[in-house]
């Protein structure tokens, strides 16, 4: 195993140079930051390359000799023919991750189609029937870890309501010169095995870290409040366009340009937080869609969501930060009008720890604080409807309506009495199974759609979150709901169980069934104290947080730990779709599940 030096690591980025391969043409509109395909017929060739990262070899699967693969750049309104030929020697696949696809074409082994065979190749053929920035990657196996992932930028057919003089494509992604198989096992043999952040006794005694006393529940729920991440810099280098923060990837431009970042996040396992220190931030796009425009100094972006920003740059070089949300490593790029110059690199800052609010404990903040109120609270439960679940004896409750702020979450954790919190309650959550997979059930959950993000709160700028996107064009679909389900994100860390209802995709065969054309407001739960990253296949969302006919819609959603998230979903894609939590390791221990939508007139 590989262990980082934070300090080494940080000076050696701050002397490293430009990573001059990666340099692009002063005045060019049109970035290429890479090698890019496009066309009526593309093909691509999916093998075993070897790379460097930081200095050092490593083995990995790529496209075409590379990772990330290249730029599939489309336009809006054409047919695109992907043919992907496996030369490999197991079973791969390619899944147009955000795209509008038939579901034979979707690329997801086992549920749309076979996989692609050693050897053999395979023909997707789709219309694309939209525009904006996604990406691509495999669905087999640990694939996607191993390097086997690229972006797409969809050029719209009609003029783009953005204006920018320069685009640069920013995929990141967390890399590692140990199998994914290795560090599965790992995670399963040990509870927070990459954690190298826990807490100490002299962080115990200055008050630096947690209070003594909610260490001491924290240790008989046999939890760690400094588990944020499963997988951290201890195994992981992150990169920018397959660089890490000594490579040191280098993008050009002409002071005073709209300079446009197409954010990818291709990691596997990392929740990243993205900042350029001196530089705004405006938010045009969400997963690909317009939104209208909101200027940051940083945001969060989960696994598999995109971001476009733009920035307008002046006579200096910027460094683009991408920190791992444990803060045990980060991603390091510099934009420059100049070749050769560098920008200072910011320190890691200190490492967030779980809070009662993370646990599911309602509006609980640091240190037992209270939390602020939900202010979309009553518009969320004027709008909720009775779920088909629930009876009489056994309603469902209603999570969005719940007075958060009258249950006593002034007291510290410690204060409370002879709860456990522990205990796996599962009369508060009607359909969850009560199996090993869940550790514990959220008692209090509460929309965090206005929060930043872990270790977020008190950064002293301003810093995204869901509540301030807001789309840029009506919504194509505004009808109300006409039924409710509620799905909670449940797990057991010690195990390294995850799943959906306390079910792994391996102990169920039901799919969720939603009919052609109907309207269902679904209410993610989660029931652990980490934040999922939730990925429906073939189908947008809306986002229930109070925009009306402009919610941002999206098709992945980052659910905070012991929050919920409430989306409008209008399935109108028949076929069989995953639906899944798009941490690599989390997926593969049980957090997927098959969406089924059926023809008019099928029985749901």
């Amino acid at each position: 195993m590989t262990t980082i030096d934070r300090r080494r690591l940080l000076q050696r980025a701050a002397l490293g140079g430009v990573a001059l391969g990666a340099w692009t043409p002063l005045g060019a509109r049109q970035a290429a930051d890479g090698p890019v395909v496009s066309g009526d017929q593309i093909e691509l060739r999916i093998g075993r390359i070897n790379r460097m990262v930081d200095g050092r070899p490593s083995r990995g699967i790529g496209i075409n000799g590379m990772s990330p693969a290249p730029l599939i750049r489309l336009r809006e309104g054409q047919r695109a023919r992907i043919r992907v030929v496996n030369d490999l020697d197991v079973e791969t696949s390619l899944h147009w991750h955000g795209l509008l696809v038939p579901f034979q074409y979707d690329g997801v082994p086992g549920v749309s189609f076979p996989g692609i065979p050693a050897g053999q190749s395979f023909l997707y053929d789709f219309p694309v029937r939209q525009n904006g920035t996604y990406w691509y990657h495999s669905h087999s196996g640990g694939q996607e870890q191993e390097g086997l992932y690229g972006p797409i930028v969809i050029d719209p057919a009609t003029p783009d309501p953005v204006s920018f003089d320069r685009e640069h494509v920013i995929v990141l992604s967390d890399h590692s010169r140990s199998s994914p198989a290795t560090i599965f096992r790992r995670m399963k043999l040990q509870p927070g095995y990459y954690n190298f952040q826990r807490q100490t006794l002299v962080g115990l005694l200055s008050g630096r870290d947690q209070k003594a006393k909610d260490r001491a529940e924290w240790g008989r729920m046999r939890m760690d409040p400094a588990d944020i991440a499963d997988a951290t810099g201890a195994v992981y280098t992150y990169l920018i366009n397959g660089h890490g923060p000594v490579d040191n990837w280098t993008g050009a431009f002409t002071p005073g340009e709209r300079v446009r970042l197409r954010i990818v996040n291709a990691s596997a396992m990392t929740t990243l937080n993205i900042r350029i220190p001196g530089l705004p931030l405006t938010i045009v796009q969400a997963d690909g869609l317009n939104v209208q425009p909101v200027t940051v100094d940083e945001f969060q972006i989960g696994v598999a969501e995109t971001y476009d920003a733009i920035v307008t740059p002046g006579d200096a070089a910027y460094t683009l930060v991408g920190e791992s949300v444990d803060r045990s490593g980060m991603a390091r790029a510099t934009l420059t009008p100049r070749p050769g110059m560098i920008a200072p690199v910011p320190p890691l800052r200190p490492r967030p720890l779980a809070t009662m609010t993370d646990m599911g404990m309602g509006g609980m903040g640091r240190e037992g604080k209270p939390g602020r109120p939900d202010p979309t609270a009553e518009q969320n439960a004027s709008r909720r409807l009775a779920a088909p679940a629930a009876t009489a004896a056994n309603p469902a409750p209603d999570h969005a309506a719940m007075d958060h702020t009258a249950m006593g979450h002034g007291e510290t954790m410690a204060g409370m009495g002879e709860m456990d919190h522990g205990m796996r309650d599962f009369a508060n959550a009607p359909g969850v199974a009560k199996t090993p997979g869940v550790q514990t059930i959220s008692s209090m959950a509460i929309d965090r759609t206005d929060y930043p993000g872990q270790g977020l709160e008190d950064v002293g700028h301003r810093v995204l979150n869901y509540r301030q996107l807001r789309s840029l064009d009506r919504n194509p679909d505004v009808r109300a709901p006409g039924r409710q389900i509620d799905i909670h994100l449940t797990g057991n860390m010690e195990r390294f169980m995850w799943g959906f209802d306390g079910k792994r995709m391996v102990d169920t065969h039901e799919p969720f069934a939603f009919a052609e054309g109907e309207r269902v407001r679904i209410n993610l739960i989660n029931d652990t104290m980490m934040a999922h990253p939730i990925h429906l296949h073939g189908h947008f969302f809306e986002l229930v947080t109070g925009h009306g006919d402009h919610s941002p819609r999206k098709h992945t959603v980052l659910v905070q730990p012991g929050g919920i998230v409430s989306l409008d979903l209008t399935a109108d894609a028949v076929g069989d779709w995953a639906f899944h939590c798009h941490m690599l390791y989390h997926m593969l221990a049980g957090m997927m599940r098959v969406v089924t939508v059926r023809p008019q007139g099928s029985a749901v």
